[in-house]
This record gives structure tokens, C-alpha cells and sequence, in this order.
């Protein structure tokens, strides 16, 4: 059955616009298919021509004979959403693929995305100030001040290429963003002269775009080497994935909070094996949770390791677009489209799904996560417990000072995960105003924060007549980025950095989604991650090494205990807040004015098609990959190991986002070119320059490189020399002595953010391969888009118990016309005593595009060659 198409009059007017007829194309088996799938069918219906698109349309009705599928479809998002760290990086290669096309006699100006690109500027702001209501303002002026060169670079690009749209400082956090500005749900688009409905559906180059699944909107998150390739017309292939249905029964009780339900599902999804997998929720449960409930769930898809968290449209849609502004004529539109296609979410209808994960909604309870791992949930009672599990061993403390051995050093609210729903923002306020009636305070060692998703957050709790009560508790607003959440959480009190050392263990308590060791401070490995009003109660207390649910939280100015369950609201003061909170029409004044920016506006920026680069900047250099690739070897590959890692090694250890230390090897480079030591930034703020990035690659101090006992974070022993060297200085030294390099690694290998430098730095490296027991979704394509091999070790070996030492060899076969998809992949590895090991592994390949990805060097040097750009 080839697709039908029909065309229908939505909003009455007799505007007819073209729909992709799912009841009809699918018949009986629509029913059956997961809403996901039904939203990638249309999409190849629509896009396709019409053998391929009745090719994708039987392989996936053929899905649902088993669940699962060999297949591979394309799938052609309606937009592309960045933020300003892995825009800042995507733009460099832009600028680098202009000048390569310019320098091969071509037109730059054709290097120009095809599709709509919205940007964020939410990465760069830190909490340099805080605890004042002159916070926000001078936060915003150093940050303006510390990137306005890549910002520049920004402003050169929206007024350079086409369908590029900058959203300067201030106006949100890029999922908050497109919950509450940029997504329709619904939208159209004219293919070939005719007017389509179609579903909204967008990339992002940030692993937590599936919040706006939440919203009904189909979305997940690439590197930016996949999100350049989709801007310049190469489609996204992906196989048909397997579908992780969650039936959610029941409703949440009082006091449970959205934060405590995806910590939950986190928990319980983590637990399984889902790479590659779409999570879908479904059952009566669904229901009963508001848009913003099911946004805070859908968020943390990364964390629970799939690649969506996708709630279906229906009334809760509705009112969320109404609550936020949104035209009456577009919430009956999507109505309207949704039922007409076969896209309205029917809560007592079970789809076909791969498998199915129940959780009962009156069973979750309140819940932290950490103190390390995102999944790692316990209930709030026990981080005492969870505190005394990661010491391993206590010195004497200080007998002069109050602060206790486990302190509060950070309370944040941060984060698009949990400020992005109005009512968990709104508990936390209530909270702190009853905190603030009985005269509690956070000690002195705590540093906290507010940092909003949007402006319209800071607006709605002043209506609701609390965000005085939290600036009264040091919750003033900071700004309205990730801050905290994305490690830009500024200097430690003076307080906490006055006892370092002293047998304490500075902990941080936010409202984020990631706690790895170091990512939200460089001196904190021990993180918690709890609701918005959870954060405020820990602030209250100062301490993790007490019961919050039973022990006092402080005492009120009578001399009395007062405890978490005296000030945490009941559920109608909250229903009684938000309704004097509510104002659609504020969500578009506050983006209008935030927009509007005057520093944004005096920024200076270049003019032309081709960037000018500034070899004396500190900010964006010419990166060397982004240039014409000669043809891959096809011979044998004989390389030395870099690195031998172990399990969970994350994209933040991989390459670091927050602060740049002063003794290090990036701080050396900056400083030797004119970089004030006073004012190095954060790295995510210099991944424009490849010389600071390269410098930076696993310098996190939980980083052990296995190669050789004791090594330092950062580092390697260069064989035959013997010497321990930087990274890239030993990787300089192979690469004059022509020698390729691997990496081997553990379980979950580039789990965490969709950083792409994660990728970049291993190339500018020189490593040809990576061995891994397992890839985490996003950065195994984002090796592949560098033109690294991503190799599975076999079954039952483990790159820690291969034990390869120094003088090792790893033997590969380099023959790219031989590649498939998962195809076998023989290893060996030579000892250096002569004797070898054979290695059965396979190539973590999904897709024929993806091997052509390999075998043109990359998505970058791809492009070039698609432009008339090739190595000579």
C-alpha cells in the first residue's frame, strides 16, 4: 500500500492544507503502533520519494511482527535547536568550510544551513554574584564582557547565513525556550508548491532536547557534527528503533513532586539497557500529569539512556499552549490535526511496544539522586547514608568552625529540568516564604542561586508575591541560564573555601540533571540532585549528614525546631499561587523585551561570506579538521593506545565544560597568549579555540588512564621513549613518528552531554579508533562524524582486563569498502613480548550512512567534497 495523502480545511477559512493520511496509509495496524512511530512514518511519507517512502512505510508496519527492526529510514526534522557552546563550535566549522570552498575557488555563500536554526545563549553565564538583587545585572554584564568576541561570531553568523536565528543573552534556556516560544506542535511547510500540516519535530545539539517530548513535539538530541550534516541537506539515517513503552498508572500523591517522578523513571529505565532506544509513555497515569510534569520526565531521557522521553498529544497540550500564549486558532489546529492524522493520545489504547517498564504513580515518593550518578535515586532521608557509601575516609575536623564535615557548599535552582514548570518554581517559593516567617536563613557557607528557564519565571513568581521571600533567603535571581547546572557555578563562599582541607567535603545540592564528579564545581565530587523546593531545604539545613525528613532544618527566631513537613505547602496553596501567578500574555512581553537586548545590540560584528580570522584571538581559531580529508588507508592499522579507561567515562570527562584551572596546561597557552590568569573562563566558552580544547582533554581529575599505574589526569606514556607527557604533546610525537592511535574504554563510554569536542579532541589527537564494551548514543555518532571507528569489544572482555601496557600494539583492519553496519571487526593486539591476543569485535555501525560517513574522513570533510573542496 503506497502512503495517502488528503487534503483538509482546519481552521474553517477553506485554506486547504495536505496531510499525510495515517488511518488511511496504515489502516487497523495504526492502532497498534506506538505514537513515535506514527510520527516517523509521516515523516517519510511526506519527505520521501514515493518507492522509498513505501519502502519505509512497510518496514515499519513490519516492526510490529517482533518489535524491532534491522531497517534503516531517513528521518528530515522541521528545525534545528543549538545553544550557544555547541552553536559557538558549529559556527567555527561553518566559518573554517567557508574558507576551505573559497580557497578551492567555489562560493562560500553556499555553505548556509537549508533549514531553520534557533540559538540559545544560555551555556556562558556564571554566578559570579549572587545573594543580592543587583545579582542578575552584574552577571549579565560579565558575561557579555567574557564572550563577546564568540558572540560577535554569533552576530556575524545570523546576518552571514540563512535560516539562522540568535536568542541573545537573557532570553532563556534553550528547552524552557521551546517549550514556551518556539514550539507549534502543529505547523506547516510548502513541498513542491503544495501547503502541508505537518507534525513539529526538531534536532537538537544538546541531549536534553527531548524535553519538548513533553509537548508532544518529536525531538532528541545529535552531536553538532550530525546537526551541520542536517543543516546542509544530508538526512539523519537511523534504524527503526525499538520502543520502550512506560505505562504510568495512578496519579502522583501530595507533596510528590515532578522533580521525584523523573528521578524515578530514571531509576527504573537506567536499569535496563536502552542505546538507541525511543521511551514512549502511555496508560491511564499519563493523564493525570500537566505538560510541565511530563517535560521534567521527558528531560532526563540521557540520564536514563534512551534517545526520547515522548508523551502524545492531547488536552493537557492544549491547555499548556493556551496557558503560554498561544493563539486560540493554533491550540484548535493541533486538536484538530492531531485527531485527524491518527496523532491524538488515547489513554486506554496499548500499542505494540518492543517491551514495557510499569510504574505506578502513588508509589513514587520523595527523592534525590547521587551523590555521583544521575540514576543513582534515594529517598531524601538518606543522604546521610549515601554520603558515608563515597568516604572512604574522614580526617579530623576543624574544632573552630560550625561547618559540618558533609556541607551544603552550593543550593541552586538551575537548570531547564526543573525551573521550566511553573509549579515546581512556585513550591519553592511558597516554601521559602513560610522559611521566611519563622526567621530561618542558610548559614553563611551556603552559596545559593536562582536561575529561571525565561524571563516569564522571575515575572510569575513576583505576581504570585514570592520572589521577594526567596531574595530573603538568598535566592535571588542570577540569571536565566544553566549557571550551576552546566558547571558555571562561580567561586565557593568565602566561608566554605576558608575550611578546604580541613576533613570536610564540600557537597552541592541543585535542581539540575547531571551530578558527575567536578561538573558543577571543579573542588565538588559529591552532587544531589532534588527538586527546586528540595533545594531550599537543603540550603536551610547547611548539612547532608542529617535526616532533612526528621531532623530540624534550623530554628525559628522563638527557639523553636522547625522541620521540613512545618513549611512544605499543601497542594491547594499551590493551586492558589499559580492562579494568582498566571498570565499568558506575559510569556511573549518578557521574551519581546528580553530580545531586545542594548548590550546585544552594541556588540560589533564582521561583515562578508568569509569570517576574518584573528590569529592573535584566544577565542576562535581556525580548526585543522575542518578541512578537506585525503581517502582513509585501506590497509592494515598498527597503532599504539593512548589511553586503556574504565566504566562510565563521561563527555564531561572526556572534555571539560567548566571552569579552566590556573595550573594547567590550557591556562599555560592562554596566558602565553595574552589571556588575562585572573579571567580564563570556562572551557565550554573557548571551544572555539582548538588549541585550549585539545589541552583540556581528560584532565578531569577522576580520569584514570590505565595504561601505566599512577599517571596524572591529562596524560600518557609515549612508547618507545618512556616518557609521561601531556596528551597532546605525546600525540604529537606519535604523529611526527607516524604513528595511529586507539583508545580503549569500559561500559557507557561518552555517556553525558552531546558535546561534539568529545569527538574533535580525540581526532586532533590522532586516534583512528575506539574501543569501547559499550557507546553511549550521541557520542558514538559523533565519533563517526569525526571519521573515528567506533569498535564493541566482544562479550566478556573488558578493556581493563585486556591488560595492555605500554610498547602494546592494537592491529586493526583498515579496509573501509568491507564495512557494513554492525559487521564483525577483527582485532588483535601484539604484545610487545611477541605474543598475541585475537579480539572478535564489532562495528558500532548503524547504517550505511554512517559508513559513509568513515569512509569521506567525516561529516566535515564530507561536505567539502559535496561543495568541490577535495585533499589534494
Amino acid at each position: 500500500m503506497i502512503p495517502i495523502f488528503a487534503d483538509v480545511d482546519f481552521d474553517g477559512t477553506g485554506r486547504l492544507r495536505r496531510v499525510v493520511d495515517l488511518p488511511a496509509t496504515c489502516g487497523d495496524d495504526l492502532q497498534r503502533l506506538p505514537w513515535v512511530l506514527r510520527i516517523l512514518l509521516e515523516n517519510a511519507c511526506r519527505c520521501l520519494k514515493a518507492t522509498e517512502a513505501e519502502a519505509a512505510r512497510a518496514a515499519i508496519i513490519s516492526w510490529l511482527d517482533t518489535g524491532s527492526s534491522a531497517a534503516a529510514i531517513e528521518f528530515h526534522p522541521s528545525r534545528i535547536l543549538m545553544h550557544d557552546t555547541t552553536c559557538g563550535p558549529a559556527l567555527v566549522d561553518i566559518a573554517a568550510l567557508r574558507s576551505a570552498v573559497a580557497e578551492a575557488g567555489g562560493n562560500p555563500a553556499a555553505i548556509s544551513p537549508r533549514l531553520p536554526v534557533d540559538v540559545s545563549t544560555d551555556h556562558s553565564v556564571a554566578v559570579d554574584h549572587f545573594g543580592t538583587q543587583a545579582s542578575l545585572a552584574l552577571n549579565m554584564q560579565r558575561e557579555i564582557a567574557r564572550n563577546s568576541e564568540r558572540y560577535s561570531l554569533m552576530k556575524w553568523a545570523s546576518a552571514a547565513l540563512a535560516n539562522v536565528r540568535i536568542h541573545p543573552p537573557g532570553t532563556g534556556i534553550m528547552h524552557t525556550l521551546n517549550l514556551e516560544q518556539l514550539a507549534s506542535v502543529v505547523t506547516s511547510e510548502i513541498r513542491d508548491g503544495v501547503l502541508w500540516a505537518i507534525p513539529d519535530t526538531l534536532i537538537g545539539t544538546d541531549s536534553h532536547t527531548p524535553m519538548i517530548n513533553g509537548l508532544g513535539v518529536l525531538g532528541w538530541g545529535v552531536g553538532g557534527l550530525e546537526a551541520e550534516g542536517v543543516m546542509f541537506g544530508l538526512p539523519l539515517s537511523l534504524r527503526i528503533p525499538d520502543v520502550i513503552g512506560v505505562r504510568l498508572d495512578g496519579r502522583l500523591a501530595p507533596g510528590v513532586t515532578a522533580t521525584d517522578l523523573a528521578l524515578t523513571v530514571t531509576e527504573r529505565l537506567r536499569a535496563a539497557d536502552l542505546a538507541g532506544t525511543f521511551v514512549e509513555f502511555f496508560g491511564p497515569g499519563v493523564s493525570t500529569l500537566t505538560v510541565g510534569d511530563r517535560a521534567v520526565a521527558a528531560n532526563m531521557a540521557p540520564e536514563y539512556g534512551a534517545t526520547t522521553g515522548f508523551f502524545p498529544i492531547d488536552d493537557a497540550v492544549g491547555r499548556y499552549l493556551t496557558a503560554t500564549g498561544r493563539s486560540a486558532d493554533q491550540v484548535s489546529t493541533v486538536e484538530r490535526y492531531a485527531r485527524r492524522v491518527g496523532l491524538w493520545f488515547d489513554p486506554n489504547v496499548t500499542p505494540r511496544y518492543t517491551r514495557v517498564v510499569e510504574i505506578d504513580l502513588a508509589a513514587v515518593v520523595t527523592s534525590l539522586a547521587g551523590p555521583r550518578r544521575p540514576q543513582d535515586r534515594i529517598a531524601a532521608s538518606e543522604t546521610r547514608k549515601a554520603m558515608a557509601l563515597v568516604t572512604s575516609a574522614r580526617l579530623p575536623l576543624a574544632i573552630d568552625s560550625p561547618i559540618p564535615r558533609w556541607p551544603v557548599a552550593i543550593a541552586a535552582i538551575t537548570s531547564c529540568t526543573n525551573t521550566s514548570d511553573p509549579r515546581l518554581l512556585i513550591t519553592a517559593g511558597l516554601l521559602a516564604a513560610k522559611a521566611r516567617r519563622f526567621g530561618l536563613s542558610p548559614p553563611p557557607w551556603v552559596k545559593t542561586s536562582l536561575a529561571p528557564g525565561s524571563p516569564a519565571a522571575g515575572n510569575y513568581l513576583k505576581r504570585a508575591g514570592l520572589l521577594a521571600d526567596l531574595s530573603a533567603l538568598g535566592f535571588d535571581i542570577v540569571g536565566f541560564g544553566c549557571t550551576t547546572c552546566i558547571g558555571n557555578s562561580g567561586p565557593l563562599t568565602d566561608a566554605m573555601q576558608a575550611v578546604a582541607g580541613q576533613g570536610r567535603q564540600a557537597v552541592a545540592v541543585l535542581s539540575g540533571n547531571r551530578n558527575f564528579p567536578g561538573r558543577v564545581h571543579p573542588d565538588i565530587e559529591e552532587a544531589f540532585l532534588a527538586s527546586p523546593p528540595m533545594v531550599v531545604a537543603f540550603a536551610l539545613a547547611g548539612d547532608v549528614g542529617r535526616d532533612i525528613t526528621s531532623e530540624p532544618l534550623g530554628h525559628a527566631t522563638d527557639g523553636r525546631a522547625i522541620f521540613l513537613h512545618d513549611i512544605w505547602p499543601n497542594a491547594d496553596e499551590i493551586d492558589q499561587a499559580l492562579i494568582c501567578a498566571a498570565d499568558p500574555d506575559e510569556y511573549g512581553r518578557a521574551f519581546a523585551t528580553a530580545s531586545a537586548s542594548a548590550d546585544w545590540q552594541r556588540l560589533p560584528a564582521a561583515a562578508g561570506a568569509v569570517f576574518p580570522w584573528d590569529p592573535n584571538s584566544t577565542y576562535i581559531r581556525r580548526p585543522p579538521f575542518a578541512a578537506p580529508a585525503p581517502m582513509p588507508s585501506q590497509s592494515q592499522i598498527v597503532a599504539a593506545p593512548l589511553m586503556v579507561l574504565g566504566d562510565d567515562i563521561t563527555t564531561d570527562h572526556i572534555s571539560p565544560a567548566g571552569q579552566i584551572p590556573r595550573n594547567s596546561e590550557a591556562a599555560d597557552h592562554l596566558v602565553a597568549n595574552g589571556a588575562d590568569i585572573q579571567d580564563l573562563n570556562v572551557f565550554a566558552a573557548r571551544r572555539g579555540n582548538w588549541q585550549v580544547m585539545v589541552r583540556g582533554l581528560f584532565t578531569n581529575r577522576a580520569v584514570r588512564n590505565l595504561l601505566q599505574p599512577d599517571l596524572p589526569p591529562g596524560s600518557t606514556v609515549h612508547d618507545p621513549s618512556g616518557e609521561i607527557l601531556p596528551l597532546w604533546q605525546a600525540a604529537r610525537r606519535y604523529r611526527d613518528e607516524g604513528t595511529p592511535l586507539v583508545l580503549l574504554a569500559g561500559e557507557r563510554y561518552g555517556m553525558g552531554s552531546s558535546r561534539d569536542w568529545a569527538a574533535k579532541g580525540l581526532t586532533l589527537l590522532g586516534v583512528r579508533a575506539v574501543l569501547a564494551s559499550s557507546f553511549e548514543r550521541i557520542h558514538r555518532s559523533n565519533l563517526i562524524g569525526m571519521g573515528i571507528m567506533p569498535i564493541r569489544l566482544p562479550p566478556g572482555e573488558h578493556a581493563m582486563a585486556l591488560g595492555i601496557r605500554v610498547g602494546d600494539r592494537i592491529i586493526i583492519d583498515g579496509d573501509m569498502s568491507r564495512l557494513t553496519p554492525r559487521c564483525a571487526m577483527p582485532v588483535s593486539i601484539r604484545r610487545q613480548a611477541g605474543v598475541s591476543k585475537a579480539l572478535a569485535c564489532q562495528m558500532a555501525v548503524e547504517t550505511q550512512s554512517e559508513i559513509e560517513l568513515l569512509c569521506a574522513g567525516g561529516m566535515l570533510p564530507l561536505i567539502l567534497s559535496r561543495h568541490g573542496a577535495r585533499a589534494t
